[in-house]
């Protein structure tokens, strides 16, 4: 059977930490009460599956995070980020398809 992988929530710190590291990172900036998200979380457990020994994929509570909000200039959620290396590639408003996130992630690895 295969190992599921699960998106953890990070911190502020960490994201400080993981956004300037080596590797490609997916950031989902995300709210409890945010309805869109939540059609985002499905879509980012998958991608997380899919590259799981390239990648890492994790969510961020904006709600306890208001301050990376300002520093990143996120407006509206969901906000998935997409970094290579220490650089932001991707910013992604919205929902979209899988595929656009896959398509981002597959270049990248």
């Amino acid at each position: 059977m295969q190992e599921t992988i699960t998106v953890e929530y990070i911190q502020e710190q960490e994201f400080d930490t993981l956004s300037t590291s080596d590797g490609v990172f997916v950031f989902d900036f995300t709210a409890t009460w945010c309805g869109p998200c939540k059609m985002i979380a499905p879509m980012m457990q998958q991608l997380a599956q899919e590259y799981k020994d390239k990648i890492k994929v994790t969510k961020i509570d904006l709600g306890q995070s208001s301050n990376l909000a300002e520093r990143l200039n996120i407006r509206s959620i969901p906000t998935v980020m997409i970094y290579k290396d220490g650089n932001c590639i991707e910013t992604i408003v919205g929902i979209v398809p899988y595929e656009k996130f896959n398509a981002v992630v597959s270049g990248l690895v």
